[in-house]
């Protein structure tokens, strides 16, 4: 989980990879899918997310307070707790 500058914004990072015996459900990964849907369609990211099953990155987030909450939220979602998502991506909790 991280976040990096970009010339073109913030990129917010998370995978998997470092929890191999985690996994994550359907349930979590529509959410995360969906938060990722409404933050593009509210041009908050750009259009061009990798968005799992197993690495997770969404690009040109505009300030570094913004790519730490969403860092945070798909942290805990990816864990099983959706309510950080919610709060920072309305609607998206299954």
């Amino acid at each position: 989980m991280g976040i990096e500058r970009q010339s073109y914004g913030w990129i917010v990072k998370a995978d998997e990879l470092t929890a191999p015996e985690h996994t994550v459900d359907t349930a979590i990964y529509d959410a995360v899918r969906t938060a990722v849907i409404r933050l593009i369609r509210s041009r908050e990211i750009r259009p061009d997310p990798y968005a799992g099953p197993v690495f997770f990155a969404v690009n040109g987030v505009d300030n570094k307070y913004r790519a730490r909450e969403l860092a945070a939220a798909l942290h805990a979602a990816l864990y099983g707790d959706l309510g950080p998502l919610s709060d920072a991506v309305p609607g998206t909790s299954a």
